[in-house]
């Protein structure tokens, strides 16, 4: 007896994968590029919508393993966005990897998994993004998680400068 399915998917539940990596060396000690990913309040201060552009409506953060982050906001246009992650490992200064999901207004968009590594680079530290995620039912991402997720590292890089 056969456990595939033999037939077509229902329109509308069709699934599509990415991966990318993002790789930056940050002019920073491994310890504060770390709490700014770790620390709520570091954190609040590089991650999120743009500016003038998006307003955090609800901003949760439970950084241990198990914990759970969420972030959720409306832009301009009326249109909200819900970030919410479950931390699946967590090694000080080393490794953070956590899983989340994306929403936009009702739409249940996509479910990732990142992970976020660090190592001393002289008195900096080089930082590396691992993303994998599966876009759900027909939405079609044309690499804007990447680029969204690329502006989040300049925003990173930003606060770490202040």
């Amino acid at each position: 007896m056969s456990t595939t399915s033999e037939t077509a998917p229902a329109a509308g539940t069709k699934s599509h994968h990415d991966k990318f990596v993002i790789e930056r060396t940050l002019n920073a000690p491994l310890s504060r590029v770390y709490a700014a990913w770790a620390d709520p309040q570091a954190k609040a201060r590089w991650f999120g919508g743009t500016p003038g552009q998006w307003e955090l409506l609800i901003r949760e953060s439970n950084f241990r393993v198990g914990g759970r982050d969420r972030l959720k906001g409306a832009w301009q246009k009326g249109v909200t966005s819900d970030f919410i992650c479950v931390y699946h490992d967590i090694v000080p200064e080393r490794r953070i990897v956590y899983t989340y999901d994306m929403y936009m207004g009702d739409r249940h968009l996509s479910v990732s998994i990142a992970t976020i590594e660090f190592e001393a680079a002289g008195q900096g530290t080089r930082m590396r993004v691992t993303e994998q995620g599966v876009f759900l039912d027909g939405y079609d991402d044309a690499g804007s998680r990447e680029r969204g997720t690329k502006a989040l590292m300049d925003a990173l890089e930003a606060s770490l400068r202040a």
